[in-house]
């Protein structure tokens, strides 16, 4: 069984938003991806969780659906770097327009939703098998209340919310680094049914 956790150093980034090792493991844990699921992960930034999420999913299938043309460099870049461009397809558009087509998922993983937050999760809702799990990583104040303020008025769910505050200390030279990182709310939201 594979697990989580690629270096941050092995991506391709340029000056594209990535999702950090730490986040990205407990992202990934919460999301439980089985070998044969349906993910989405929208607002891909550099595909690294589109990425642990093809290499946990051989048998299903990533949809990494990206805005910007620079990101959609990058999560193509590190697909073929990391051997995932059969179960992996990289769609260049905004959510939530670019979700219409998509087939059902088991898993939606948000980094990234803009204004659109609720017209992005009314579709996922749609699209997404009972027993399905969202998780939805947000910096803002602004965004986790718009987040649990939609899973506390919908029925269908069960949530639950976390803040994860990553600090990393590195030798450099004789001397030791510390590199905060921002703090991270992450959102895991399991669906029990359709809603009413």
């Amino acid at each position: 069984m594979r697990l989580p956790g690629i270096k941050d150093e092995e991506f391709s980034r340029d000056k594209v938003p990535m999702t950090k090792e730490e986040v990205r493991i407990i992202t990934l844990c919460k999301a439980k991806i089985a070998e044969d699921s349906v993910v989405w992960d929208v607002g891909a930034g550099t595909g690294s969780l589109s990425i642990e999420s093809a290499l946990l999913a051989p048998k299903g299938h990533v949809y990494a659906i990206e805005k910007k043309p620079l990101g959609i460099e990058m999560i193509k870049t590190n697909a073929e770097k990391f051997g995932v461009t059969e179960n992996l397809t990289v769609i260049h558009g905004e959510a939530p327009e670019a979700l219409q087509d998509l087939p059902t998922c088991d898993v939606a993983l948000i980094g990234g939703s803009g204004k659109n937050t609720v017209d992005i999760l009314d579709l996922i809702d749609s699209k997404l098998k009972v027993g399905g799990r969202i998780v939805a990583n947000a910096v803002t104040l602004q965004t986790i209340s718009i987040l649990t303020d939609y899973m506390t008025k919908a029925t269908n769910y069960d949530y639950e919310t976390i803040q994860v505050q990553v600090n990393r200390v590195r030798k450099v030279g004789p001397y030791d680094m510390y590199d905060a990182q921002n703090p991270i709310f992450i959102v895991t939201c399991e669906k029990k049914g359709e809603r009413k």
